[in-house]
């Protein structure tokens, strides 16, 4: 069951490039971002990659990691991975799981949990995202 909504992001693409596929894959697309916004209620400024993979159906596999900070110091890294489309207007909206390590006492809240994300990329590469706790 879906929790309650802990984060929201707005951010933009820095890079990205286009990367081989292995063993007959189709090649990937990397994406570096950097976003900021609220992760249980505290600011952050985050920052990840993720590699994009068209797949026969026409839909996106995504997978990808980050690192997150607030204002006075506090961390989290990040792993993901979810599913994706490209939209009408050339941009594309990803939903998936990510979980989180930290150390943090801001970010306790998120040991042990594992959060789904959608996440909307514009083609001028603006990205928004929100993620709730699944409990």
């Amino acid at each position: 069951m879906l929790g309650d909504l802990i984060g929201e992001e707005q951010g933009r693409t820095t890079v990205q490039r286009v990367v081989s596929g292995a063993h007959g894959l189709p090649p990937t697309v990397e994406t570096s971002f950097v976003a900021s916004g609220t992760l249980l209620g505290v600011a952050v400024n985050d920052m990840g990659t993720y590699s994009g993979r068209l797949r026969a159906d026409g839909t996106l596999e995504g997978v990808g990691q980050g690192v997150l900070m607030s204002p006075t110091g506090a961390h989290a890294t990040w792993k993901g991975q979810g599913v994706g489309r490209f939209t009408e207007t050339g941009g594309t909206s990803w939903r998936g799981s990510i979980v989180y390590e930290s150390d943090s006492a801001e970010f306790a809240g998120l040991r042990g949990v594992a959060g789904v994300f959608e996440w909307e990329v514009d083609e001028a590469g603006k990205s928004s995202g929100k993620l709730w706790a699944w409990k």
